[in-house]
């Protein structure tokens, strides 16, 4: 991991550069995740281009933040986007979920001048169950209950192995309740279908055709209102098709790089 210090804090990330030379990416996670989520994409596509991913504050390796859930939460992540995409040069945001939310929030609101940013998992707006956030804010056992309730078929996953499972839960514990919910909060408050038309950046919106957290029809419409954009599905996978079904995911995300000559 390489570190990259900004706003009085440190952020990681990793990247992985075999010489190729498309556009460089960075990709950022989703609720309670790390960069690990990218392991395929950094593994298989960083002989086309570099590929980076880094961990948000307050997760993985990165320092934590102290701020209020909501837009104050998610201009802290911008600021981490930015200073790892100085360091790295990247031109493609691509986020899951949470980190589609920061990749719009950095063009929208940040000025962030990126050749394309890539949704995978996520959309304009991202609601949240009353009942996730009440367990995320709860005690006892509330926090385990909402681990559990993401690991339900077809919502972060729809077939997966008991070790994506496991690995995809110990991430969220290691994070811990304050930080997930942070992030589930900050999701939950984040909507700009009104905003979309004023995106000039190309957008590529995709998700696992199972996917019942940020079902398909998010992307659609992501695709549909910003001045050019795209979408599709990626078969046999839920919210982490990156993860899950990481061939197809890449197949999908290399064609839309190469049909934009980036």
């Amino acid at each position: 991991m390489q570190t990259v210090t900004h706003d009085g804090r440190t952020t990681a990330y990793r990247i992985e550069d075999r010489g190729g030379s498309g556009t460089p990416l960075l990709c950022v996670h989703g609720s309670g995740g790390t960069h690990t989520v990218w392991k395929a994409q950094l593994a298989r596509l960083s002989s086309e281009r570099p590929v980076a991913a880094l961990d948000l504050s307050g997760h993985g390796e990165s320092d934590d933040v102290d701020t209020e859930p909501g837009p104050e939460t998610l201009a802290a992540y911008v600021e981490d986007v930015r200073a790892v995409a100085d360091e790295v040069d990247a031109g493609v945001l691509v986020g899951n979920s949470l980190g589609g939310a920061v990749a719009l929030t950095a063009v929208l609101d940040a000025a962030f001048d990126a050749d394309a940013v890539v949704l995978a998992g996520s959309g304009a707006k991202l609601s949240v169950l009353d009942e996730l956030r009440d367990w995320l804010a709860g005690e006892g056992d509330g926090f385990d209950r909402a681990v559990e309730f993401l690991h339900r078929e077809d919502m972060l996953f729809h077939e997966p192995s008991e070790r994506e499972v496991a690995f995809s839960k110990d991430a969220m514990r290691e994070a811990g309740r304050e930080v997930v919910e942070r992030d589930f909060l900050s999701c939950h408050t984040f909507d700009v279908r009104d905003r979309l038309d004023e995106i000039e950046t190309p957008v590529f919106a995709l998700t696992g055709e199972y996917d019942r957290l940020t079902p398909p029809q998010y992307h659609e419409y992501v695709a549909e209102h910003v001045q050019d954009g795209a979408w599709t599905t990626v078969d046999d996978a839920a919210h982490l098709a990156m993860l899950e079904a990481p061939e197809a995911f890449n197949d999908e995300l290399t064609s839309f790089l190469d049909e934009r000559g980036l």
